[in-house]
């Protein structure tokens, strides 16, 4: 019987290409987002090569979640592995200027989504035993700061303690859980966070070398490929042209 991946966010980034690489190497494919559309192109793209089971869920829905896991087909039922990539980044400007309400998005999807959807697939994954895996998709947002980053990095340093603290409960299950935390990454997340404003994004990647979605998927799949006996807590990786900064001072004028 084939492996089974289970990944949410998948209609675009870090999970689109994850679907890509775990097909690749012949694992049976679930693919989640909230756009049909690309589901069924990348369904369709990938079906050719292996078997694929899309759903179209948002993640923020814990009901939804439930039933989708529940009325997984009997050849994808057994998941070995659970990439929780969905998440966003809102909000550009400094937190005494945003929205509330995309500070709540941000932590229903980053934070209520990545629970609901491990919650409803912990029991699966323990059954699986031997080499099963979550992979949550941190940032190194959640480990170092930046002005603007506010509720989404708060809601990433969310993601690198829940995976830690996942593992001391799955102590004796043999259920690997890592904490992937990419750097800057070309992808569609400087669009919607900047809501549509090609300009900033090709402003950020375009005078630099990022890192890709296809090297995120590599790490992904090198996390769920590891021996059984290994675990890896937390990669945090970032494009070697990324570092980090001087503190800021803020001095008198």
């Amino acid at each position: 019987m084939a492996n089974v991946v289970f990944i949410t966010g998948a209609t675009s980034g870090f999970g689109r290409a994850a679907a890509r690489r775990f097909a690749k190497d012949g694992w049976s494919v679930v693919i989640c987002g909230r756009r049909e559309d690309r589901l069924k192109a990348l369904a369709q793209e990938l079906s050719a090569s292996v078997p694929v089971h899309y759903h179209v869920l948002d993640v923020r829905d814990a009901a939804a979640v439930k039933e989708a896991v529940a009325s997984l087909p009997e050849p994808f039922k057994q998941v070995k592995s659970l990439i929780n990539n969905a998440g966003l980044a809102l909000a550009l400007a400094p937190a005494q200027k945003v929205d509330l309400d995309d500070w709540h998005t941000m932590i229903d999807t980053n934070i209520k989504g990545l629970v609901n959807v491990t919650h409803a697939l912990l029991p699966t994954l323990i059954e699986t035993g031997a080499g099963a895996s979550i992979i949550n998709v941190g940032s190194t947002a959640g480990q170092w700061p930046y002005p603007g980053s506010h509720v989404y990095g708060a809601s990433k340093a969310f993601v690198q303690q829940f995976s830690y603290n996942l593992r001391c409960d799955l102590l004796g299950t043999a259920v690997r859980v890592t904490d992937l935390a990419p750097g800057m990454a070309e992808t569609e997340f400087t669009l919607v966070r900047s809501k549509g404003n090609q300009a900033a994004s090709d402003a950020l990647y375009g005078t630099t070398t990022p890192l890709s979605a296809e090297d995120i998927a590599e790490q992904m799949f090198y996390i769920a490929t590891l021996p059984d006996h290994m675990c890896i807590n937390r990669i945090e990786v970032m494009p070697l042209r990324q570092a980090w900064g001087p503190f800021a001072v803020d001095r008198d004028k």
